[in-house]
């Protein structure tokens, strides 16, 4: 896909992988509406870095509908119809089953899964006819290979993977649908640098990743016109 000019939408756009996403979005040519929730700063430095490239966009996503309607309406203003969506907002805690509240189950799901459904449901109608245009939606491994840590983040994962599944089957030909599924790329926040790098050196390849090996994901993603409703692992080998 040439990516000059086209219009993408990065939710959590602000920070970590999303920030990464955004500025290799942007170097390739595109033009950006990012979202962000709580990252204001981030947000501000990142839109005065890219200039008329980037637009940013304050959405809560615990009132999906809302944000979708806000999200779509400032890319059709500032660039036109959107191209590309990048769902990578998510939030991610660690509890068992016996933490789980009815609150933090209703904040995961509405965040990393029904705002992903209904910006895809808001995208694929102001799709132009005719036009190739790409979903992406940021998983992880935990959603192919799920444990007993952060259970309810892990099923938000495991159904945002089923989601691309079938949105690949609903949306096709017209617009391709695959997700990537992240493995140790970045510590969590707030999370201890040397201890992230330890349990990295279990994987597979006995290392952790980097924010770019997600964007060359994306791009390669972005660039095939022969991929829909398929998972890229970027995990060392942590999903097997």
């Amino acid at each position: 896909m040439l990516l000059q000019h086209k219009v993408a939408i990065v939710t959590g756009g602000a920070v970590r992988l999303g920030r990464s996403i955004v500025d290799g979005l942007v170097a390739r040519g595109c033009r950006v509406v990012l979202h962000f929730d709580h990252s204001v700063a981030d947000a501000e430095q990142a839109a005065s870095q890219h200039g008329a490239a980037v637009r940013i966009v304050q959405a809560d996503f615990s009132d999906p509908l809302a944000a979708a309607e806000k999200l779509f309406g400032c890319a059709h203003a500032q660039f036109g119809t959107a191209d590309i969506l990048i769902n990578n907002a998510a939030i991610f805690e660690e509890q068992g089953l016996q933490a789980v509240s009815e609150s933090a189950w209703d904040r995961h799901f509405s965040i990393n899964l029904k705002a992903p459904f209904f910006l895809c449901q808001a995208f694929s109608r102001q799709h132009a006819a005719g036009h190739g245009a790409h979903i992406i939606n940021i998983a992880d491994w935990r959603g192919t290979r799920p444990g007993t840590d952060h259970l309810v983040y892990t099923l938000t994962k495991s159904a945002l993977l089923t989601m691309t599944r079938s949105l690949a089957q609903v949306l096709a030909p017209e617009i391709r649908v695959n997700a990537i599924a992240p493995g140790a790329i970045l510590p969590p926040p707030g999370g201890d640098l040397v201890t992230f790098q330890q349990r990295a050196a279990t994987d597979l390849l006995q290392t952790s990743g980097a924010p770019e090996d997600v964007f060359q994901a994306v791009e390669f993603l972005l660039d095939s016109q022969y991929i829909t409703g398929e998972t890229l692992h970027i995990a060392g080998g942590q999903q097997l």
